[in-house]
């Protein structure tokens, strides 16, 4: 009896250490892993930690059922190997209507799954599983958006209507505000600082999956994000952050793996908080619409952003960087280094301001976007539908671009439109249709040793059509080639051919029949 007495003591010291070292069992807190709902013991859990100053809310293994929960400062979410917590899939539990940004739009509406405004020091973590059983709000939308005709209001869209008076939004987004039904992200830290995501994985969320808005200091590192065959689940979207650092992480889902923002359009604007120095790392992205994407909602400004050492296989473009007329934002100084992609589906490399594709062109004002100062290089890609597109608006070409050390395998080329100071060094592009290299009303161009090792019969490598300014040089392609150089357009001047070595071109240079006959110096 004495020896039973003595374990007895030994084991509650234990937890009575355990608690004060700041660690909070959940199961000792009212909690239970059976998969019953247990939000009211999750969310005092965080409560008593916080007026303690903070601590960890633990999770053993097992299953555990949730609504959505409020995190304090200093406060940590460890889920042990095992642990699988899942979120309700009842809209109730998403109640009250909360302060929170849906596409780069500040809103009231749904409590995002996690939850946190103007707190620091967040930490989730562990090895655990943390599921959003997202298919009931995805089902939601999809018979939102597919009803022939008006259906009745639910009362959520009843309530969003009441919440949301006087808001305000471009013409574009009208389509999505008439929905009144907005999905909450997995997690959305508000206005927080020092957030720490490692280990879990995240699996089936609503909608965006780690969320941070206007917050600094984020790290993201080492967690599996997986949302297959689902509407808008993004894996990670800082918008108007700073100081964010995401490594290490494997993420597939149903739209972009990674997507960089800051706002969108007038409401973006208004705030004005870019995000900047981001920088992200040894990461592998699968199926994704986007590998890592800037924009669209970009009208705070995005600047300062270093992408390395990742892996796209499967996604449906690799770096995409896009905006359109109306959001106004610079995206700026932008470093894209050692990337290998297969399997993408589009554009490799998409640099485009006509995201929205029927627009006119406009007086230059805080409205028109910007693309300057991006740099690419060490990218290797195969079996993709097209290596890259540059797309510019008349009123603001895109400036200011480099792409070294670069080799692709795929359909077709790049494609160059409407941009200026753009470089290609040290690029080779085996395209199977068309030329590899097809520039366009642009203007400063440097092609220096690029080309292609399966260059085609009567279709130019380079095609320069009203092209000025451009240097090509240290080109010597080394299979044989029919043209190498195509150029046309009466605004086609200043083309410079030096240093090159055309012993294996039968027809270095095909002059259009609009071209000036002084346009090219050979």
């Amino acid at each position: 009896m004495k020896n039973i007495l003595i374990i007895l003591c030994f084991i509650t010291g234990l937890n009575t250490a355990f608690a004060n070292d700041g660690w909070l069992n959940i199961l000792n807190e009212g909690g239970n892993n059976k998969g019953i709902k247990c939000t009211e013991a999750i969310q005092n859990a965080i409560e008593k930690a916080s007026k303690n100053g903070g601590g960890t809310i633990f999770f053993p293994s097992g299953e555990y059922l949730t609504g959505a929960l409020k995190l304090k400062s200093n406060i940590t979410i460890h889920l042990d190997s095992g642990a699988l917590l899942k979120f309700s899939d009842n809209f109730d539990d998403y109640l009250p209507y909360v302060e929170m940004r849906y596409e780069g739009l500040v809103m009231k509406s749904f409590s995002p799954l996690f939850y946190a405004k103007d707190a620091e020091n967040i930490t989730i973590k562990g090895r655990g599983v943390i599921d959003g059983q997202g298919k009931a709000w995805w089902n939601e939308v999809y018979r939102i958006e597919t009803a022939k005709g008006p259906i009745p209001l639910t009362k959520y869209q009843k309530m969003w209507d009441e919440q949301n008076q006087g808001i305000v939004y471009s013409d574009y987004y009208k389509r999505t505000i008439d929905k009144k039904f907005f999905r909450p992200s997995f997690f959305q830290a508000y206005g927080c600082k020092n957030i720490l995501i490692e280990g879990v994985t995240f699996q089936n969320s609503p909608f965006w999956t780690i969320n941070p808005e206007f917050c600094d200091n984020v790290t993201v590192t080492g967690i599996t994000i997986f949302n297959p065959h689902s509407p808008n689940t993004d894996g990670i979207n800082p918008s108007s952050c700073k100081n964010v650092h995401i490594s290490n992480c494997h993420i597939s889902v149903g739209d972009d793996c990674i997507t960089i923002k800051s706002g969108r359009d007038e409401d973006g604007r208004k705030y004005g908080v870019p995000t900047e120095n981001v920088t992200i790392t040894n990461c592998t992205m699968l199926s994704g619409h986007g590998g890592v994407v800037i924009g669209s909602e970009m009208s705070g400004g995005i600047k300062k952003i270093t992408i390395s050492n990742c892996v796209f296989d499967g996604t449906d473009r690799g770096i995409r960087i896009k905006a359109a007329r109306g959001r106004g934002g610079v995206v700026e100084d932008i470093r894209v280094d050692n990337i290998v992609m297969k399997n993408i589906k589009e554009e490799a490399i998409v640099l485009s301001l006509f995201y929205d594709k029927d627009t006119k062109v406009e007086p230059v004002t805080e409205k028109t976007p910007i693309f300057r100062n991006i740099h690419m290089s060490n990218i290797t890609a195969s079996n993709v539908n097209k290596a890259g597109q540059i797309l510019g608006i008349t009123e603001m070409p895109i400036q200011n671009i480099t792409f070294s050390n670069i080799n692709m395998d795929g359909k077709e080329g790049f494609t160059v439109n409407t941009a200026t100071d753009v470089e290609f060094h040290d690029v080779k592009v085996n395209a199977t249709i068309g030329s590899s290299f097809k520039i366009s009303d642009s203007k400063n161009i440097i092609l220096d040793n690029v080309g292609s090792s399966t260059p085609i019969k009567g279709v130019p490598v380079i095609k320069l059509d009203n092209v000025s300014n451009t240097m090509i040089n240290n080109n010597f392609p080394f299979n044989a080639t029919d043209i190498f150089i195509e150029a046309n357009g009466k605004e086609t001047k200043n083309i410079f051919l030096k240093n090159n070595v055309f012993s294996n071109v039968t027809t270095a240079v095909k002059k259009g029949a609009a071209l000036d006959k002084k346009a090219i110096s050979e």
